[in-house]
Formats: C-alpha cells, sequence, structure tokens
C-alpha cells in the first residue's frame, strides 16, 4: 500500500479513536485494530475485483494504478461513513451493553442522556425515568422527614373546588394546606421507604427496558 493512501486510512482512523474518548483504552484500540482489519479485507478484496477485471494485460501505467488503489481506499472509508458519526454509534454501543451489563442507574441513565440527545423516543424514555426517580426520592425523603415534622410532613387530602379533592406530598417545611388532612400519620415512614424503594426499582426495569428497544432499533437499522 503507497504511503498516502496508508496515511489517508490512519488519519481516517485517528478521527474515529478521537470521538471515543470516555472508552477504556484497550477497547479503543481494539475497535481502531478491527476497523483497520476491516478496511484492509475490503482493499484486498477490491484488488482481486479489479485484476479479474483488467485480465492478463500487464500494461497499466503506475499512475491508473495508483488512481484505482486511491478510489478504491475513498469508496472504503464513504461507505464506513463520518468519523464522528461512527464513534457516535461505537460509543452508544458500549453504553448500551454496559448498562445491560451492570444494571446499574448511573450507566442507565448515562446511555438514556445518550439516546435522548439522538432522537424523541429518547427524550421521552429519560423524562419517564427521571419522573420515577423523582417520585421515589419524594416518598423516601418525605417518609424520613415525618419523625422530624409529624404534623406536617406526609401525604395529605385537601378540598380542590366542589365535591373535588387534591393530593400533596409534603415535606412539612410550610403549613398544611387549608382543609386538609394527613392520611397515614405515621405509617408514612414504612409505607413511603416501602414504596420508595418500589418505585426505583421499576424505574431501574424502565430504563433497562428502554436501552434494549434502542438497542434492538440500532441492530434492526444494521
Amino acid at each position: 500500500m503507497m504511503d498516502a493512501e496508508q496515511e489517508r486510512i490512519d488519519a481516517y482512523l485517528r478521527r474515529v479513536t478521537a470521538g471515543l474518548r470516555g472508552m477504556p483504552t484497550e477497547q479503543v484500540r481494539e475497535i481502531a485494530a478491527e476497523l483497520r482489519s476491516h478496511i484492509n479485507d475490503k482493499l484486498i478484496l477490491s484488488d482481486q475485483v479489479g485484476a479479474d477485471e483488467d485480465g492478463p494485460d500487464k500494461s497499466d501505467a503506475t499512475g491508473a494504478t495508483k488512481t484505482k488503489r486511491t478510489a478504491a481506499v475513498e469508496s472504503v472509508l464513504a461507505k464506513l461513513g463520518e468519523p464522528a458519526k461512527l464513534a457516535a454509534m461505537y460509543l452508544s454501543e458500549e453504553l448500551q451493553t454496559r448498562a445491560v451489563a451492570t444494571r446499574s442507574p448511573r450507566v442507565v441513565l448515562h446511555a438514556l442522556f445518550r439516546w435522548a440527545s439522538l432522537s424523541f423516543a429518547g427524550f421521552f424514555a429519560l423524562l419517564g425515568s427521571a419522573c420515577g426517580y423523582f417520585l421515589a426520592l419524594a416518598l423516601v425523603c418525605c417518609a424520613l422527614l415525618k419523625p422530624v415534622h409529624p404534623a406536617t410532613a406526609g401525604l395529605w387530602v385537601y378540598p380542590d373546588g366542589a365535591d373535588l379533592h387534591a393530593y400533596s406530598l409534603r415535606m412539612g417545611f410550610s403549613s398544611p394546606p387549608a382543609g386538609g388532612r394527613e392520611l397515614l400519620g405515621l405509617w408514612m415512614v414504612p409505607v413511603g421507604l416501602v414504596a420508595g424503594g418500589l418505585v426505583f426499582l421499576l424505574t431501574v426495569q424502565f430504563g433497562l427496558w428502554c436501552v434494549g428497544q434502542w438497542r434492538a432499533r440500532r441492530i434492526a437499522r444494521t
């Protein structure tokens, strides 16, 4: 392979690996090696096809051979796509795999943030997860604050217009709503802790399901 063609491939791979910041170094090296092997395999196949088409005639000028080889390199790189988009695909795949493997809420949220930056479906998945985590945190905080503010913290119901009632989960830092009453008393402590834990676990499962849907969509498009 000519030096100019090799430099073109090296420059492409450098741009891809530059977009993989945050991934383990060894994994980045494996991706670069995999891409280089893929590019070389495609170029070898292109050379074989070109030789079959040219036949036994050896009269091709060196310049024409160089032009064909350069065109083949550009064609292979073009089919791979823009380096930034290719790097983004690898990052998404790595996040999806890590989220499913670790089941860590932090990693799942990170994956959903990335999906949200790419599509409306990802945005709504992230919004649903954020609401779930917020509700879980509110329930646990209310349960923990109930002994501190026994008269004002808890789950309250109060009149909201004719024959209507509204519910409010209050931390106890402000006065209770006019005409309202607290429903659970000190039962708010165990109920809030158990409910908060369940909502948290359900939200994690929802996030994992969303990551699985994203992964399935990506595989279906490839």
